[in-house]
């Protein structure tokens, strides 16, 4: 006999529906929901350990987006018909999950938490990733896994002068503005995409639209939680063994050296060896059985440095390189560095140096790609890398992570709009972005080192 299905609707007042329904597939997940648009039907499920392993001081949140390529009647490409490395569509797709998810867990909650979108259908007009934050959070919603959501995402384009909320595939020609934005019924989390250097008040305007909608998702997602007995008391947990006593003589011993380390400039290596030298006196000071949750001591540790280079700078507007809250690292940055390139460009800024390498190919270089919704080729690409070396660290080589392909991606987004002909001119293009330095954030740096490269005598 087939299960009762606890269901709820959202109208979203533009003709689309919404379908949110639990309670009949996966029920063994801790938290199981399909959502419905059109005939684009995603499943959503989460599975959270009741302990945190040990040694674990952060939450181990593990967030997957697959396409079935069943869901569009298609079979996958290449020798083996199967499923198998996820796309870096579907890569992009999991970080815009994550990216809204992660910050609304509480703070001191560790278990093994694993959430899975899976596109079981496809009308191949409604585009999935609009919807698969809503899912995941839905799947949270009628759960008993502590969370702070609820939470959603909408798209939102412009389409001839006029902003649309999920709009089709086939409505996504000639876009001018093309945002997922995420957000709680009181705030907005998140907000990604490309547009052709629109004005301000556009993106405020085009935000607001997507809350608004957020907040409509957000309400049925709180009534459907209702409706579902297992979600109205959330599992309880001790995931951090907080002693109070040894965190205050930890304050108390390290307080004040961190803050004086922070107010002498020094450069990141020597930094580092001087708070590491701080933190190994300090538990020269406590007894072996003071010592023996390495994990609790880290948070301490942690938190009074974290406290003290922030408090230096409010109080006296002086970060940890010496520069004040209204001074740039040192730039410098240089073109034609290899010979054997098309092009190539450092660019340095402080302590974190990129290089970018152009290559210029015909069209049969162009890459194709192979989802489960399209089949389509690109001729622009950018491939982000970020050795370990660059960091000082020993880490083995493996093929590009989540990271790299979330931030290549982001500067291809970026370069795209404003490299002349574009659309037009007759070559496939290769940027190559390797961070040879990092002391800070490098997403940005792609762009950066791009920018001196010969791309924009291509017109």
């Amino acid at each position: 006999m087939k299960p009762q299905a606890i269901t709820k609707t959202i109208d979203m007042g533009d003709g689309k529906i919404i379908t949110l329904e639990t309670g009949v597939l996966a029920k063994q997940a801790d938290g199981a929901v399909t959502v419905r648009l059109g005939d684009t039907i995603l499943l959503a499920t989460v599975v959270a350990t009741k302990e945190a392993r040990e040694g674990i001081d952060f939450l181990p949140l593990q967030v997957e987006y697959r396409e079935k390529f069943s869901a569009a009647g298609r079979f996958p490409g290449g020798f083996f018909k199967r499923e198998a490395r996820p796309s870096d569509h579907e890569v992009l797709t999991s970080r815009l999950i994550d990216r809204a998810l992660r910050p609304l867990f509480p703070d001191d909650f560790h278990g093994d938490t694993q959430v899975v979108v899976t596109l079981m259908s496809s009308d191949k007009m409604n585009q999935a990733d609009a919807i698969a934050c809503l899912a995941a959070s839905a799947a949270l919603a009628v759960s008993n896994i502590p969370f702070g959501g609820p939470v959603s995402e909408v798209r939102v384009a412009r389409i001839n002068g006029k902003y649309v909320l999920n709009p089709l595939i086939t409505e996504m020609e000639g876009v001018d503005l093309d945002l997922i934005v995420a957000g709680t019924k009181s705030d907005i989390l998140m907000v990604e995409g490309e547009m052709k250097e629109v004005q301000e008040a556009d993106m405020i305007e085009a935000i607001k639209l997507a809350h608004e909608a957020i907040k409509k998702h957000c309400v049925a997602m709180e009534e459907l939680s209702a409706m579902v007995p297992k979600s109205q008391v959330k599992r309880t947990y001790n995931h951090e063994n907080n002693i109070a006593e040894i965190g205050q003589k930890i304050h108390d011993f390290c307080y004040q050296k961190y803050y004086d380390l922070a107010m002498n400039p020094t450069g990141k290596e020597e930094r580092n060896e001087k708070f590491a030298a701080i933190k190994e006196a300090c538990l020269a000071t406590l007894s072996d059985e003071e010592k023996t949750d390495k994990a609790m001591l880290a948070r301490f540790f942690k938190k009074t440095q974290k406290k003290a280079v922030r408090n230096v700078c409010l109080d006296h507007g002086k970060r940890l390189d010496g520069r004040k809250t209204n001074e740039i690292r040192p730039i410098w940055s240089e073109v034609d560095v290899l010979p054997g390139t098309h092009g190539s460009a450092i660019f340095t800024r402080g302590e974190t140096q990129a290089i970018n390498l152009l290559t210029l190919g015909s069209s049969m270089d162009e890459q194709t790609i192979d989802r489960a919704t399209a089949k389509t080729s690109e001729r622009f690409m950018l491939h982000y890398n970020f050795p370990s070396f660059s960091t000082g660290e020993v880490k083995p080589i493996r093929g590009p992570g989540r990271r790299e392909v979330g931030h290549g991606n982001l500067a291809l987004r970026a370069l795209k709009p404003v490299i002349p002909g574009i659309e037009t001119n007759p070559y496939t293009i290769r940027l190559n972005c390797d961070i040879l330095e990092s002391n800070g954030s490098s997403s940005i740096w792609p762009p950066c080192a791009a920018a001196p490269s010969p791309l924009w005598t291509l017109a």
